[in-house]
């Protein structure tokens, strides 16, 4: 399990590498502006991504001590507000999805198997179950990315951006040649 989760782990940093990459040859206008969109501009849901990374990373931590430590470096960035975002606010927002995204990595490299199964308690389902697998919270993690990172997809194409997110980059299918 762990060797796929890495997979992943991997795989959700070169794509969103490849996400702030495309905005990055945005205008902050163009990055800012709502696209009418859940999270209303590709900045919203790449504020919404990196978000989402720290807020599972804050409750892994939370039950081993081992993950807090890899995670400190990632829960000393802040984001700031989508609001009105100068150039080196994007460049905070650039490098928090760098650096969550490399403690995601980190953190599943670094864990065991039987740690893969500690219990992580949340509150989501009303309490039934009142705890689930870490590995099942990195799954959730890495579904999290793939759906928003769809949706800035479909607002890329409607910008007529040019862009390949159309399948899932592994690393056990064959190299293009």
């Amino acid at each position: 399990m762990k060797d796929i989760l890495l997979m992943y782990a991997r795989y959700t940093q070169r794509a969103n590498l490849a996400v702030i990459a495309l905005l990055d040859a945005l205008s902050p206008e163009a990055r800012s502006e709502n696209r009418k969109s859940w999270y209303g501009s590709l900045l919203g849901l790449v504020l919404h991504i990196v978000g989402g990374a720290q807020y599972f990373q804050g409750m892994f931590k939370a039950v081993l001590p081992a993950v807090a430590r890899i995670l400190a470096t990632a829960e000393r960035v802040t984001l700031p507000d989508d609001k009105a975002l100068s150039p080196s606010d994007w460049t905070v927002v650039r490098n928090a999805c760098v650096v969550a995204d490399q403690a995601t990595v980190d953190l599943v490299a670094g864990l065991s198997e039987a740690e893969l199964a500690s219990p992580i308690p949340l509150d989501w389902y009303e309490g039934h179950p009142d705890s689930v697998p870490l590995c099942f919270l990195l799954h959730q993690l890495y579904v999290h990315g793939i759906h928003h990172r769809g949706q800035a997809s479909q607002i890329l194409d409607e910008m007529g951006i040019e862009h390949d997110f159309s399948g899932i980059d592994v690393e056990f299918l064959p190299k293009k040649a």
